[in-house]
């Protein structure tokens, strides 16, 4: 069995599947095999198929290995709202369980390096008691956090890797994605988070309109993420 990775966010709209895209391709430029999961997506669009997300499509995409789109995204859901509101909306029940059984099925499906993307931030709820962090950790999963680097992320990256390490889950590595244009003292704060965050930087995305997962993957690097 692979290396398999939970890729969190420090919010939602940081780039997350953007960023996984990326690292699946520059797993595969290295000679990988790649897969990815999407447990739970919101914001999905009805097709002859079902309801599909572009987010998923994305990984589905990106990695090496062809597998069914409800292996990829089991939970899928139409309204572009907080995963537990869509799903009380269309009657549903998102399981963690069920999300982990999924899980393991792609990760014994022979991949070298699996990622199982989050939505949102660490802390989204899934129901009244329920948390997709409890995702990474029923997997016992190494984290990779992405994070938007925009004004307040140095204190939103702290308190993520703060919370994945309560958890009691490793900070594999974190990823720099400029997701604005001209960030105003932008070193200075790259600085900062690397002096403060207990993991290597895997990478700084620049920002770019063309938003090219194959390119980014250029400026990615996944060593720390491979076997020795």
């Amino acid at each position: 069995m692979g290396r398999t990775y939970f890729v969190a966010g420090t919010d939602t709209e940081v780039g997350k599947t953007f960023v996984s895209a990326a690292l699946l391709t520059a797993g595969a430029n290295a000679g990988l095999q790649t897969a990815a999961v999407k447990p739970v997506a919101s914001g999905c669009a009805r097709t002859e198929e079902g309801l599909h997300n572009e987010d998923a499509l994305l990984l589905l995409e990106a990695m090496t290995l062809h597998l069914p789109y409800q292996q990829v995204n089991p939970f899928a859901l139409e309204p572009a709202i907080a995963p537990h509101i869509a799903a009380i909306e269309a009657g549903k029940q998102l399981s963690v369980s069920r999300m982990a059984g999924v899980c393991r099925g792609v990760m014994s499906a022979g991949a070298d390096l699996v990622l199982i993307e989050g939505a949102g931030g660490w802390r989204t709820p899934l129901g009244p008691r329920s948390f997709l962090s409890q995702l990474p950790r029923e997997l016992n999963t190494p984290v990779i956090l992405v994070v938007g680097m925009r004004l307040g992320c140095i204190n939103h990256a702290l308190l993520t890797a703060e919370a994945i390490r309560r958890d009691g889950l490793p900070l594999a590595g974190w990823v720099a994605n400029f997701v604005r244009e001209g960030m105003t003292h932008a070193e200075e704060n790259l600085a900062t988070l690397e002096a403060l965050l207990p993991a290597p930087l895997l990478g700084v995305v620049p920002y770019s309109e063309e938003r090219d997962y194959r390119e980014v993957a250029k400026h990615l690097d996944i060593r720390p993420l491979l076997p020795n």
